[in-house]
């Protein structure tokens, strides 16, 4: 495998951009369909992300099209590539799975696209995708040589009991897991992920990513999650997990985390469950006795959805130099203001840039994509330079192998 790409694979992939515009879709369906005739490879998916209604096609179609457009400037796509890696790690993808993917898209490429696609187009893309893939496996094996040779750390799936499970809120609960072999976890960084493999009777089995809600303790972890409407996994965890229930688990990943001491000042921004990576990162700044001034702010609908809202107050009272603004977008009756919430409504643009632009803080953001979008927007256009602008969202992202 060569170092770089080809000048002729670069202008024959940059010259498919237009029917990736017009056909992409088309195509990653397809490749997907080939893929899933293979029970092996259709179970490192999650399925609800797939098919018609599904949001991964589309953020797959994305990603392949922004590919091609950036294929001469592959710098622009590095911070893709570590989150895809990442989510790959979690979703324990090998190296050996991608073969599957490069055989079903070159196969898809030629079903939709025809005669259009030429044995030059499909040798260029052959090339591009392995140069891409090669990337990620490298990046990929480092991640797993590190969790596994890390101090309670590991590979592959690891059994996990339910130690607690504490209502936090009306649709939020938080489940405390321990290894059920009795041994330590290895550290995480505090933003980072567990990934799930959750056997519900009835149905495929299924993978989920869940915030680590807690700073490392080398013995267990914190995951708090909300039901959502009609979320099969959430709403088996809420109303059939308990202490003693075993989960597999995968080891910490995600790109997203604040990293070691910070010596300038911290903004923790959140809109509903996007909390807990945040209370994970407060708590770890507490612990470290950071002297930074830090600012967390969180929206909810109301008190009753308000999820840790006593423990981040315990911990803000700890040290001066945390200040805590909570946003509760209706406030219901019996609400007292300056009690149960600090300010009625939601987290304005306009507040945001007027009460937390401060001189060099990093932004740690993580909500509803509406949510996220709205407060990188304003960071941005207020002139916080991109990258002290940190965020994470739920749902499929634009990975170019599984979600």
């Amino acid at each position: 495998m060569s170092q770089t790409l080809s000048d002729e694979t670069i202008a024959l992939v940059k010259a498919t951009v237009p029917a990736l515009e017009a056909h992409g879709l088309d195509i990653v369906r397809e490749m997907y369909g080939r893929m899933f005739e293979n029970p092996a490879i259709r179970d490192l998916f999650n399925q609800s992300h797939h098919g018609d209604a599904g949001s991964q096609p589309r953020a797959l179609t994305a990603a392949i099209l922004a590919y091609a457009s950036n294929i001469d400037n592959l710098g622009a796509l590095a911070p893709a590539v570590e989150r895809i890696a990442q989510k790959h790690v979690g979703l324990q993808i090998l190296r050996e799975h991608y073969p599957y993917v490069a055989d079903a898209l070159l196969g898809a490429i030629k079903a939709v696209l025809g005669d259009a696609a030429t044995e030059e187009i499909l040798a260029a893309w052959g090339e591009a995708y392995w140069f891409l893939a090669n990337i990620l496996i490298a990046r990929e094996d480092r991640i797993y040589h590190d969790q596994q040779h890390a101090t309670g750390g590991w590979n592959g799936w690891r059994d996990f009991r339910i130690e607690k499970v504490i209502p936090e809120s009306s649709v939020i609960t938080s489940f405390v897991l321990r290894p059920a072999d009795g041994g330590p976890v290895m550290t995480h960084k505090p933003g980072q992920y567990l990934t799930f493999w959750i056997e519900i009777p009835g149905h495929p089995s299924i993978k989920r990513n869940y915030s680590i809600s807690s700073a490392s303790n080398g013995e267990s972890y914190r995951i708090s999650v909300k039901r959502e409407p009609h979320g099969l996994v959430s709403g088996w965890l809420h109303d059939n997990a308990k202490p003693g229930t075993i989960l597999k688990v995968a080891a910490p990943a995600g790109e997203f985390f604040l990293d070691g001491a910070p010596d300038r000042p911290i903004v923790l921004l959140s809109g509903g469950v996007g909390l807990t990576p945040m209370v994970a990162m407060l708590e770890a700044l507490v612990a470290g006795g950071s002297d930074v001034p830090i600012h967390y702010v969180h929206g909810t609908h109301d008190r009753s959805t308000h999820a840790m809202r006593d423990h981040v107050r315990a911990l803000a009272a700890k040290t001066a130099n945390v200040n805590v603004v909570d946003f509760h977008q209706t406030p219901i009756a019996g609400e007292i203001a300056g009690q149960d919430y600090d300010v009625a409504g939601i987290i304005t643009d306009a507040w945001l840039v007027s009460n937390t632009l401060v001189a060099d803080a990093d932004y740690y953001i993580c909500g509803p994509r509406p949510f996220l979008r709205h407060a990188v927007s304003a960071l941005s256009l207020a002139g916080v330079p991109s990258s002290r602008i940190h965020y994470e969202f739920f749902g499929p992202a634009d990975e170019l192998l599984a979600a």
